[in-house]
């Protein structure tokens, strides 16, 4: 435990520092931790300092963590690609979508979804650094897959999410940011819930903050290195 809170209290000196710099409002940072590979033992710590969502990457070690906090106010964050024979479990299970890069996905998620539980809130993954090894959509694409979640009822769409190429240019690492700033922008002016831009992670946080980001999502440097 204190370690995990070294760990907290570091995080949020980095956020408050990067704010700073960017004129924000270390307010308007929201910490996502993302606990993939992480047991109950860990997740339940950072409850108990606070946190009460979290990402996850792995449909097979979400379901054991999310049957553990079933009576817990927890919403889970769903960060990891998606197939669309997950989409059940997701969509009955999850409170977020942050990987949505198709239209097949969309339609699934919204029928899937009961009519007991709110609109599932989701981001449409972008893939702005335009790499062959990573998921999601291109800017144009985004859009489209924005203007089609009108179509879907039981799907509210929240934003975008983006997990850039780590480049050794940093410049290129803060062009991409830019370039999914300027898109979150565009759509806020035509989508009023749409609120959410989730990126940055360990390494990068600094420039995240300073071109936008809404949303930080954090493993190791939360958690502390991967056994």
């Amino acid at each position: 435990m204190p370690a995990l809170e070294h760990n907290i209290e570091s995080l949020k000196l980095r956020i408050s520092r990067a704010c700073k710099r960017a004129n924000r409002d270390e307010n308007s940072v929201f910490l996502l931790p993302v606990t993939k590979t992480r047991n109950i033992k860990a997740l339940e710590a950072a409850y108990s300092l606070g946190f009460t969502q979290f990402g996850e990457n792995y449909l097979s070690e979400a379901k054991e963590k999310i049957a553990h906090f079933k009576n817990k106010s927890i919403q889970w964050h769903f960060i990891g690609p998606i197939q669309s024979n997950k989409t059940r479990y997701i969509a009955e299970h999850f409170d977020w979508v942050q990987t949505v890069d198709r239209e097949k996905i969309l339609k699934r998620l919204s029928d899937q979804r009961p009519n007991t539980l709110p609109p599932l809130n989701f981001l449409v993954q972008v893939n702005v650094s335009c790499d062959e090894n990573k998921s999601g959509v291109s800017i144009e694409e985004a859009r489209t897959l924005a203007n089609l979640s009108l179509m879907y009822p039981n799907l509210c769409f929240r934003g975008l999410m983006a997990l850039p190429t780590a480049y050794d240019n940093e410049q290129k690492t803060i062009d991409d940011f830019q370039k999914m700033q300027q898109l979150y922008i565009s759509l806020q002016q035509k989508y009023s819930q749409c609120d959410t831009l989730s990126m940055g992670m360990s390494g990068d946080l600094e420039h995240a903050i300073g071109q936008g980001s809404t949303m930080i999502r954090i493993g190791s440097d939360f958690f502390g290195p991967r056994e």
